[in-house]
């Protein structure tokens, strides 16, 4: 059974030990297909029930995964290598549009604010036992939230978007859970569901963000959580519409049970306005992030919800960092107060060099995507192909595998990276690189 490793046990727990046992030490590898129930259960003497029970509760750890009819298997272990680690290395001569770094001339200097910060703790030193988000940072942040229509709730802080949304899923969910994630969607968050024992379960989005029905088919389907994008997302640009957030809404509450986990981070560089879903379901989150607007080092992201949500949270970080520095929030309020960032300046900087691909690709016949923020996302039909003859005309680009969990091929260009004068020749390469068959849209 199982090549050289025999399952063991008469009762569930026994059973189960047994197999997380070997998938720990190698006896079992990651897919490997485990025996039925019935057929286990007569190998080791005990009822089919013992054996379900056993299954079950491999499944609640995360250990195994069962699709129905083809049986349960040990599950894929995390990647060891990122999704960001598929790229293409920009050789010297070649222009890199595949980081997705914001561009360093729109981002303000830090000097001023963290000396400012600084001086306040040299009166004031933050010791054990003070509250974890600094009180100027809260006030900011939440009359920021009231003004865009975010629902009242408390505040956290946690290190950057991704630690937000982690903190959020685990603090609801179990190992097994099913988590309605948009595709394609932003590569480090795939990686982070399956990472802490999820599934992602895709759902379809268009410019206006994920399709209603998409979300509906996920949330019927068992999905206990969804992460949406609002606006700039990751990596097609798309930006969540008026008449779009009020069709989620709709679907969610139908599900009002589901966990909404909403990702703001493309705050302070879009020019379209923010329609929020939170406050439709019992638990909810709303993530933003100073990554893409005030720097990437300065990993800080607030996070408001409903009271539960927000208090697991902080509750967790008690037991692990403790908070995020309060030098840190307090130069990122120093950052808000001054007005160290135009957001409408940046969003139509970003604005005017993403239309212009757009428009120039269109000119040319080529598909495109990117109604906000800083990416372009251009459904292909041969991926690797096009990757690979860009790069020889001088282009990097992100490959779409990357971002991708059933969506078709695609590829992503970071128009941070991008001048004015560079538009017309990258268009005319994609054009090149695309050939004479027809790019497939992503909704």
């Amino acid at each position: 059974m199982l090549g050289e490793y025999r399952i063991t046990g008469r009762r569930a727990s026994e059973i189960a030990g047994s197999i997380e046992r070997a998938v720990g030490d190698g006896g079992l590898d990651p897919g490997q297909l485990l025996p039925p129930m019935r057929e286990l259960a007569a190998d080791l003497g005990v009822n089919a029930n013992t054996v379900a029970a056993a299954y079950r509760t491999l499944r609640e750890r995360g250990v195994i995964e069962t699709a129905g009819r083809r049986g349960s298997r040990v599950r894929p272990r995390p990647a060891s290598t990122p999704r960001n680690a598929i790229r293409v290395e920009a050789p010297p001569g070649v222009r890199d549009l595949g980081g997705g770094d914001p561009d360093t001339a729109l981002l303000p200097p830090l000097r001023e604010v963290f000396t400012a910060a600084a001086a306040r703790h040299d009166e004031a030193p933050v010791l054990y036992g003070q509250g974890p988000v600094d009180p100027g940072f809260a006030r900011q942040a939440r009359a920021a939230l009231d003004a865009d229509g975010v629902p009242a709730g408390p505040l956290a802080v946690t290190s950057g978007a991704l630690d937000a949304i982690e903190r959020v899923l685990a603090a609801h969910l179990r190992a097994g859970d099913r988590v309605a994630v948009e595709d394609p969607g932003w590569g480090s968050l795939l990686d982070l569901v399956t990472a802490l024992g999820f599934t992602a379960v895709p759902m379809e989005l268009d410019d206006e963000g994920p399709l209603p029905a998409a979300l509906e088919r996920a949330l019927a389907g068992g999905a206990r959580a969804a992460v949406i994008t609002d606006r700039a997302q990751n990596p097609t640009g798309a930006a969540v519409t008026a008449a779009r957030a009020a069709a989620l809404r709709e679907v969610l509450g139908r599900y009002p049970d589901t966990l909404l986990v909403e990702d703001d981070h493309g705050h302070a560089i879009v020019e379209q306005d923010l329609h929020v879903l939170g406050g439709t379901t019992a638990h909810w989150a709303f993530v933003r992030s100073t990554a893409k607007a005030y720097g990437p080092d300065l990993r800080v992201a607030v996070i408001t919800g409903d009271t539960v949500t927000v208090d697991r949270v902080l509750g967790r970080l008690g037991l692990g960092p403790g908070w995020v520095s309060h030098i840190l929030q307090q130069a990122v309020a120093g950052l808000w107060q001054s007005a160290a960032v135009d957001p409408a300046a940046v969003a139509r900087a970003y604005g005017v060099r993403r239309r212009a691909l757009v428009d120039a690709l269109a000119r040319r016949g080529v598909v495109s995507h990117g109604s906000s923020g800083m990416n372009v996302w251009i459904p292909v039909a041969d991926e690797t192909g096009v990757v690979t003859r860009l790069l020889r005309a001088g282009w990097a680009v992100a490959p779409g595998a990357r971002f991708r969990l059933a969506a078709p091929p695609g590829v992503r260009v970071t128009v941070s990276g991008l001048t004015a004068d560079d538009i017309e020749p990258l268009a005319a390469a994609v054009a090149e690189a695309c050939g004479p068959v027809p790019a497939r849209t992503y909704g």
